[in-house]
């Protein structure tokens, strides 16, 4: 995969976004975004031509969206995953006081205009961005709203802070400052005025930011809203458990705003020294980020050769290829935990070569002694050799903590480093 590159950068937060790569092997491009945003930040409303998938990884989020020609918000924590279609105009909001927010998502190209990695369409917006409403002449938009060119031209000129600001009462609009600040029932009520045209003149010029969703919990259903919500990863129940680590699949199946996505998200931890069984992935490529310790990834060609061993940490980005085998080493001092993608809604159903639910456990034939120039005895005593399944303790096969050392530290703010890039080498492997 290449490098990670910013995608929008402003005082108030950034995105970046590690580009899916390209070839015969890849079965669906899925591009890897990172968002950050400052305490009291907005990343304003827009719509894409992708389908997006969060991952909540650190402090808390508003998003609002619109759901059946409805204004929907939800509250999203650590953990929280949170589907948004192509289309569909959202904004996310970082209510928080003291902590910055993290956000990992998928970005899901394939309904795409092909005219980047992916396209915005901001709804609100300024000199910058520009909001697709500017492309229309002044007089269209006067008329369409129903309001003089001056204020025409206070409300397309006004905002030039970029596509993630501040609103914090030296940055941000009044009423917009007001309401965000306001408590909920208060809130509720300011809306229901603006809504109702109760509002003062100061008020009516920015009352346009109610279609935003200024609304919290209780407020969405002066709506009647019937929106899907979130779904929390770390609250389901691991779908593999023992005492080496524990991993956890959801897929369409679990949360059905997935089922149409053709995208499904995985958690994976292990404890110091453990890993996780040789195994295949027979219907999904897999993209996935470090999230806390060290470890080491092993994939291998098909051809039976080794097409990367990489010893990573957090931040790291990595892809593995439908079909190919791989497996992966917590280092031996801490634990290693990872999340990531699937380009699959449905059960993944991998494949583990190794351990004591191995496909050769079930594949135990004459035939499969013959394959290996062994008897049948010494096969099945091979095979039986190895009493855990999926997790397995791994002490030899561990990284030290000291072959990470020497890898530079990365501050707080740097983007994710990405180890590796196939490219066309993958397809040595058919040769």
């Amino acid at each position: 995969m290449p490098k990670s590159r910013p995608v929008m950068t402003t005082d108030a937060g950034e995105m970046r976004m590690v580009r899916s790569p390209g070839g015969r092997i890849v079965d669906k491009p899925l591009h890897m975004g990172f968002i950050t945003m400052e305490p009291q930040s907005l990343f304003i409303p827009q719509y894409l031509d992708s389908s997006l998938i969060l991952f909540v990884r650190t402090g808390e989020a508003r998003v609002g969206c619109i759901y059946k020609d409805e204004m929907v918000e939800r509250r999203l924590k650590i953990g929280d995953v949170y589907h948004i279609p192509a289309g569909s105009t959202f904004y996310i909001l970082n209510p928080g006081e003291g902590q910055r927010l993290h956000i990992i998502c998928s970005i899901d190209p394939s309904e795409s205009l092909n005219l980047d990695t992916f396209q915005s369409f901001f709804i609100g917006g300024g000199t910058h961005p520009t909001s697709v409403l500017a492309g229309f002449g002044p007089e269209t938009l006067s008329t369409a709203f129903n309001v003089s060119m001056s204020k025409l031209e206070e409300i397309m000129r006004g905002q030039q802070e970029g596509q993630i600001v501040h609103v914090t009462k030296s940055h941000a609009p009044s009423i917009w400052t007001k309401l965000s600040q306001l408590q909920e029932q208060d809130r509720l009520k300011q809306v229901k005025r603006m809504v109702q045209g109760e509002a003062d003149e100061e008020e009516k010029e920015w009352s346009w930011w109610k279609l935003f969703g200024i609304f919290s919990g209780n407020e969405r259903r002066i709506f009647g809203d019937k929106a899907p919500d979130s779904y929390n990863i770390y609250k389901r129940k691991a779908d593999f458990k023992n005492d080496y680590g524990w991993s956890v699949a959801v897929d369409g199946s679990v949360y059905k705003p997935f089922k149409h996505s053709g995208t499904g998200v995985y958690l994976v931890n292990l404890t110091a020294g453990s890993m996780m069984a040789p195994h295949v992935n027979p219907r999904a490529t897999e993209y996935g980020i470090v999230l806390r310790g060290t470890g080491r990834i092993q994939i291998v060609y098909p051809n039976g050769t080794l097409a990367m061993d990489a010893r990573v940490r957090e931040g790291d980005v990595f892809w593995v290829p439908r079909y190919f085998a791989f497996c992966q080493i917590a280092s031996r001092s801490s634990p290693f935990e990872f999340f990531g993608f699937t380009t699959t809604s449905d059960k993944n159903r991998p494949q583990f070569l190794v351990g004591a639910n191995s496909l050769l456990h079930t594949f135990n034939t004459p035939e499969l002694a013959a394959a290996f120039g062994v008897t049948e005895e010494r096969m099945r005593r091979f095979i039986n050799a190895q009493k855990e399944a999926v997790i397995l303790p791994s002490a030899s096969a561990a990284p030290p903590d000291e072959d990470l050392k020497g890898r530079e530290e990365k501050s707080e703010d740097e983007g994710p480093k990405v180890m590796r890039n196939f490219g066309d080498q993958m397809i040595m492997g058919f040769d």
